[in-house]
């Protein structure tokens, strides 16, 4: 399996799955981490492995701003160093944890693997929306999948037809649309499919007269590593959208590797019951199973290795993978 890009900003947690003092251990680039809110309001994420005798330090307590090891009692601050040592003489200075610039931004934890001296926020993806009172439920999924299969997934919408058939309904009407793939400045690639006078997904056919026609939209947007977000529009056909039947939907879709075969999926939905068994529908029991097996097919085999068929439709995606291939070759370079 490649290396992880580590000049970017990963997704650890939602901020609301730390409550007061909890701590939280997530695995993330395949090592185990800890997470916790100091008194400020700021994070703090170090190896969740105490350097003495290795055992988790999630197993331990909080003390103030610090996690005491519960084998020990040897106490780390948010920085990894060794701050208090129930022993005679001073803490040992080169017992330390390793520790990642970690930050809160759009609802979300933010941390950068790489050089802490590049950790710039304002690198971080506009998720915006996500800062909205919107009155969502936000949740998150683990997946046995590598984290660029389930970018695939996602930058390629035209798995809807077959795959979320009773939950999207599109009835074919992405094969009569138009797609267009686009990068911006920022390094963001849009994979978008404009659908224009085509039939209405199931699920909106109660709200419009029979046999109208509509215009969708589905625009998904993607910042390295796998950081994506889907606007969804519907309109009344003729109407140049503004005959809206809905109001446009913009959801998250950020996913972070747990290990090289498996993910952390953070995503939303409309805080009701309706919408909670949709989500699972459509995570759990339509997409979960694909990605998986096709997790299981390839094994430890790289992608590229394996030789895939590639379609015209699935531009979005192989641009996704090409991207982060040149971030991974420009962080080899510079480390040479």
């Amino acid at each position: 399996m490649t290396a992880y890009v580590k000049h970017v900003w990963y997704m650890a947690a939602w901020a609301d799955e730390i409550v007061g003092d909890a701590l939280l251990s997530r695995t993330l680039l395949g090592k185990p981490w800890l997470i916790w809110r100091k008194a400020d309001g700021s994070y703090a994420m170090i190896a969740d492995r105490c350097p003495h005798r290795f055992v988790p330090l999630s197993m331990g307590t909080r003390v103030g701003d610090t996690v005491q090891c519960r084998y020990h009692g040897l106490g780390f601050d948010g920085t990894g160093a060794c701050v208090h040592s129930p022993f005679p003489g001073d803490p040992p200075a080169h017992v330390s944890s390793p520790s990642m610039p970690i930050v809160e931004k759009h609802r979300g934890l933010w941390f950068w693997p790489g050089d802490p001296a590049l950790a710039d926020p304002s690198k971080i993806p506009d998720f915006s929306f996500l800062d909205e009172d919107r009155g969502m439920y936000r949740g998150v999924l683990r997946i046995e999948g590598n984290y660029e299969l389930i970018t695939d997934n996602l930058m390629d919408l035209t798995h809807a037809e077959f795959l979320h058939i009773e939950t999207f309904g599109v009835n074919g009407s992405i094969f009569h649309g138009e797609q267009t793939v686009r990068h911006d400045d920022d390094g963001a690639i849009w994979n978008n499919w404009d659908m224009t006078d085509a039939e209405a997904p199931e699920w909106s056919k109660p709200m419009l007269e029979p046999g109208a026609k509509i215009d969708q939209w589905l625009y998904m947007r993607w910042h390295a590593p796998a950081s994506m977000a889907l606007t969804v529009g519907l309109a009344k056909a003729g109407t140049q959208r503004a005959d809206l039947i809905v109001p446009p939907m913009v959801n998250p879709h950020i996913i972070t590797p747990e290990t090289a075969t498996s993910s952390h999926y953070f995503y939303d939905h409309e805080d009701n019951e309706q919408a909670a068994t949709m989500a699972r529908q459509v995570f759990v029991e339509e997409d979960e199973p694909m990605i998986e097996a096709a997790q299981r097919a390839l094994g430890d085999q790289d992608f590229w290795d394996a030789r895939p068929a590639i379609l015209k439709t699935d531009v979005g995606a192989i641009r996704a993978r090409r991207a982060l291939m040149q971030l991974r070759k420009a962080e080899e370079s510079a480390a040479a």
